[in-house]
């Protein structure tokens, strides 16, 4: 199935970031003709050593989502979209919302507009989170349960993904979204815990600096590995059932996060887990047991993860111990 990216043109919204850049190795490997847009949001991950043993393999543009005119020539010939381009600090939503709305909006309705007048037969696959979910009333998580958004990140992204099924609806768009779980992985930022704290935990082992967990870390969170979600990401870009369709992504199964912790802790060698009480307001953002059910996604393209989580961290480790210097 994937063999059908080979001399396709794919075009990587917002691709230098930690998602993209994962993405974006796999689909040269396959003979993509691969094209990264991203304009370097400060704190948000994008990285030239992301793609530093491709850079001569992929063709790079940086200029903004939302500049409508430069994107109007950018999506013109391309057959696969990936709009992975966001505002994806939670604590950032709520500091500066109307930049969230500019960027996670007004962003995506231009993306769709410019789709819709220059290329509106570009297959577009739209790159969500599992935060729409908030609080889930359930565990495992389907596709059918109900949003409870509990920030303004949150809504905003949900809003964007519900864009793109009005677009598929009244201008038949061919479009297919995901709603990815906790990832983790190399070519992550790691600056700063605001976009992912799983990852950001990888650097306090590295360093030898405590974990600190908030109350008994007992919440189980599904977890999965970058490369994973990566090849759900390609399935959904061609495959023919795909279209119209929304897909979790994650792994299925809980892990609590105290232990998530501790096996970091036991593969880096180093650090230690330290629990602490929750900070004034912060549990408020908690949303408590989430896990994913991913049925949809393995009965309609056969995906499923396929890493382990002690597999996967070990790899991440492994991955920033040697390439640490560009992402501190």
């Amino acid at each position: 199935m994937l063999q059908a990216y080979h001399g396709k043109k794919v075009l990587l919204v917002g691709g230098l970031g930690f998602i993209g850049s994962t993405l974006a190795h796999p689909l040269v490997e396959l003979g993509a003709q691969v094209r990264i847009l991203d304009n370097f949001q400060p704190d948000h991950g994008a990285n030239w050593h992301n793609i530093g043993d491709i850079r001569d393999k992929v063709e790079v543009h940086v200029t903004d989502l939302r500049d409508q005119y430069a994107l109007r020539q950018l999506i013109q010939d391309q057959d696969v979209i990936f709009n992975i381009a966001a505002q994806t600090s939670h604590s950032d939503s709520m500091v500066n919302p109307f930049e969230d709305l500019d960027i996670n909006c007004r962003g995506n309705l231009i993306l769709l507009e410019a789709c819709r007048h220059f290329n509106p037969t570009a297959r577009v696959v739209f790159v969500g989170t599992r935060a729409y979910y908030g609080s889930p009333e359930q565990t495992p998580v389907p596709e059918a349960s109900p949003m409870h958004p509990r920030d303004i990140y949150s809504i905003h992204r949900y809003a964007a993904e519900r864009y793109h099924f009005i677009y598929h609806l009244h201008y038949g768009l061919p479009v297919t979204a995901l709603r990815i779980s906790n990832i983790y992985g190399p070519y992550a930022q790691m600056a700063h815990p605001r976009y992912n704290v799983l990852n950001f935990f990888v650097r306090l082992a590295l360093e030898d600096r405590p974990i600190q967990i908030y109350g008994e870390g007992n919440q189980l969170r599904d977890y999965v590995y970058a490369a994973d979600a990566a090849e759900a990401l390609l399935l959904a870009g061609v495959h023919p059932d795909a279209l119209g369709q929304v897909f979790n992504v994650g792994s299925g199964a809980g892990l609590p996060f105290r232990t998530l912790a501790e096996t970091i802790v036991e593969l880096a060698g180093q650090s230690r887990c330290e629990f602490v009480p929750w900070p004034e307001g912060a549990q408020s953002y908690d949303v408590g047991d989430f896990i994913m059910d991913t049925t949809a996604l393995h009965q309609t393209l056969g995906w499923q993860a396929q890493t382990s989580i002690r597999e996967g961290l070990a790899q991440t480790i492994a991955f920033y111990r040697q390439h640490h210097p560009h992402y501190w």
